[in-house]
């Protein structure tokens, strides 16, 4: 495993570090316990409030599948992809900040907001993830990605401390519960701002197409050739359908475990122990996905992350107490990041360089319109049953799908030859 890197990729790592406030704070821990006691406060019953949000983050995510593939055209232009970085990085921290001004009475705007702010995170990460091609020779990208991800949690878990000492001296004296959630939405944009600066600095695109007379317009037409390219790299294609369905089952659970925690009466001091233990699991197993991956094959640590998710569905039947919560939880923490690095990884090393941001633009719609489609799932599952243990073991079907694929990716490949 590398252990070494230069000054630019160190500059890269410390983006995963920059937004891991974002992810930890807004996605997972504090936003959505904040969200639930907003809108049951305002009547919305558990259930339902637990439905709005799977909505909300599928509807984020929409926007930003409908936008990648002509972002990441566009972002191909020699000088562009740091441009649409910043940009979005921008909006995504303004809108974070944002939710801190927000008035307690007002759930709607809380999730209209909310949303704005996933648009600036994930096409934000399109750009970031398709650096990577920029950063790193094929021969890196494992040790790279994952360093990526693991440093992204250990700065979670930094982030996460700093709420954690506001939340028990509240504010030192002086902020309510709620008073304390909306500084810790500062925080994290903050947080984001501050660790976004080496990137800003040192990393720059290599690879590139030079720029058109009308290279908006022009990115319309590419995205149409991106179709073609994609059907000419058939491994590509089919890693792509079988990412579209495994890795929907991740970002689902990793959005809506909080909601399911406090769903079966955990509280809210324990899932945000829980959540810290979970982050500081991730950073030393997604180093070791990198060890995994450097010692068998990249292929193998995906397929060994699908099957420990493909088990997280099915214990999540018997999801009853505080310890079955631990148990999951820990289980996530071992292999969320090393999936998520691996596949990076993964599909960086088979995609045209010179057309990075192109491939992963596509990368990122199927990522991210999966997204759409596991929160739906857990959303009308646990309204139908009235219960979210039940819409998270029915993700299953997902992680099933995504491993049929991957594991009999190679035979496919050979028969469309």
């Amino acid at each position: 495993m590398k252990n070494k890197f230069s000054k630019q990729q160190w500059s890269w790592i410390f983006y995963d570090w920059a937004n891991s406030g974002y992810g930890i704070i807004i996605t997972t821990a504090v936003l959505p316990v904040y969200f639930k006691a907003v809108a049951q406060s305002s009547g919305v019953s558990a259930a339902n409030s637990t439905a709005y949000w799977g909505y909300a983050n599928s509807f984020g995510t929409l926007i930003v599948s409908l936008l990648a593939p002509v972002l990441g055209a566009l972002a191909d232009y020699r000088g562009f992809k740091k441009k649409m970085l910043n940009f979005f990085t921008w909006v995504g921290i303004l809108t974070t900040l944002g939710l801190s001004f927000i008035p307690t009475s007002q759930w709607r705007w809380l999730l209209a907001v909310y949303i704005l702010s996933i648009i600036g995170y994930s096409a934000a990460n399109l750009f970031y993830d398709s650096f990577l091609t920029d950063v790193a020779p094929n021969n890196d990208m494992d040790s790279l990605s994952s360093y990526g991800y693991g440093f992204g949690y250990l700065g979670g878990v930094m982030a996460f401390i700093l709420f954690l000492i506001l939340q028990l001296t509240k504010g030192f004296g002086q902020l309510s519960s709620f008073g304390v959630a909306r500084w810790s939405f500062a925080l994290a944009a903050v947080w984001w701002l501050i660790f976004y600066a080496p990137l800003l600095k040192n990393v720059q695109q290599v690879y590139a197409i030079e720029p058109d007379r009308h290279p908006v317009r022009d990115s319309f037409k590419r995205v149409w050739q991106t179709l073609k390219h994609i059907r000419q790299y058939k491994e590509v294609a089919w890693f792509l359908i079988a990412y579209f369905f495994y890795i929907d089952g991740v970002d689902t659970i990793f959005t809506m475990a909080t909601s399911i925690g406090m769903d079966i009466g955990i509280t809210t001091t324990t899932l945000m122990i829980v959540l810290l233990v979970v982050q500081l699991i991730a950073f030393p197993f997604s180093l070791l996905y990198s060890w995994l991956a450097n010692k068998t094959s990249t292929r193998v640590g995906i397929l060994t992350g699908i099957i420990i998710y493909l088990f997280i569905c099915l214990y999540a039947l018997k999801l009853n107490t505080t310890a079955d919560f631990w148990f999951l939880a820990v289980l996530i923490g071992t292999s969320q990041g090393g999936i998520q690095a691996l596949s990076r990884s993964y599909f960086g090393k088979l995609i045209p360089k010179e057309s990075g941001s192109e491939f992963f633009g596509f990368y990122n719609i199927l990522g991210k319109f999966s997204a759409v489609l596991g929160p739906v799932i857990v959303s009308v599952v646990t309204q139908i049953t009235g219960r979210s243990t039940i819409g998270a073991a029915s993700l299953s079907i997902l992680f099933v799908i995504g491993l049929v694929i991957f594991l009999y990716l190679p035979k496919l490949i050979r028969q469309k030859n």
